[in-house]
């Protein structure tokens, strides 16, 4: 079981270093972006969650 937590803070630690690259490359780009994503209200933040899970999730089956 330990393996398990070990792979899951190494996946945790990439998400982070991957979210933290456009704010720290291009802090303009990322305030524009999101400025766009608030203008789409819960319902189509919501449907790009989803989305974003849902393509996660095959990506993930494809590499296992």
């Amino acid at each position: 079981m330990d393996s398990f937590w070990k792979d899951l803070a190494t996946a945790f630690a990439l998400m982070l270093i991957l979210e933290g690259v456009l704010p720290a490359l291009s802090p303009g780009t990322w305030l524009r972006t999101m400025a766009e994503a608030a203008r789409l209200g819960p319902k189509g933040i919501r449907l790009v969650g989803v989305i974003c899970l849902l393509s996660g999730a095959v990506l993930l089956q494809l590499l296992l």
